[in-house]
């Protein structure tokens, strides 16, 4: 798999509109015929979430409550009794 950047030509070239026209575009495929298509600046525009500020902390400490904290099975008739339902 390679991934590439282009840029949308200035009339919608590869037929995704006008509103991409002049924009950067990352071209990946991801297997032979299938191609994943992303566009921002760089950071793909689905992606600039995680670079702002402070989330490096905040999913630091995500990652590391999901370590400590692993998957069990639920007890939905403890849960209903503690709802109070």
């Amino acid at each position: 798999m390679s991934a590439t950047v282009k840029m949308v030509g200035v009339s919608g070239q590869i037929y995704l509109g006008k509103e991409y026209a002049g924009k950067l575009v990352m071209l990946d495929e991801v297997e032979p015929g299938v191609w994943l298509l992303k566009s921002g600046a760089f950071v793909p525009d689905n992606e600039r979430w995680l670079h702002e500020p402070g989330m490096k902390e905040t999913l630091d400490r995500a990652i590391a409550w999901a370590e400590s904290n692993p998957p069990a099975e639920s007890d939905i008739d403890a849960l209903i009794e503690q709802l109070g339902a």
